[in-house]
């Protein structure tokens, strides 16, 4: 059984900005980040326990052809996003979304 993926609306932003940013280094490389995203995705939805506790409740999921981490936390009835993340960033920038 899969659970339901929700996007917190700074996590979109995320996506958005890192979806930009690549399409403007390459064209097309956007859309190949927004593949990988959606694969993972997938994965956390099927199955989002075995990806492994950063803080607290905190899952993180990491991309594999970019430098980006999903954070996530898994709730009863969905899993949330609260933040997609290039792994230079600081961690306190997603931390604060936790709650």
């Amino acid at each position: 059984m899969s659970a339901p993926i929700i996007f917190h609306d700074l996590a979109i932003v995320d996506v958005s900005e890192a979806f930009r940013w690549y399409q403007k280094k390459q064209p097309g490389l956007g859309e190949s980040f927004i593949v990988e995203l959606d694969r993972m995705e997938v994965q956390i939805s099927a199955n989002p326990e075995p990806y492994p506790r950063v803080h607290g409740n905190v899952h993180r999921a990491i991309l594999h052809k970019f430098p980006f981490s999903i954070f996530y936390v898994i709730r009863p009835e969905f899993v949330n996003v609260i933040a997609v993340m290039h792994h230079s960033r600081d961690q306190q920038h997603w931390q604060k979304r936790e709650k």
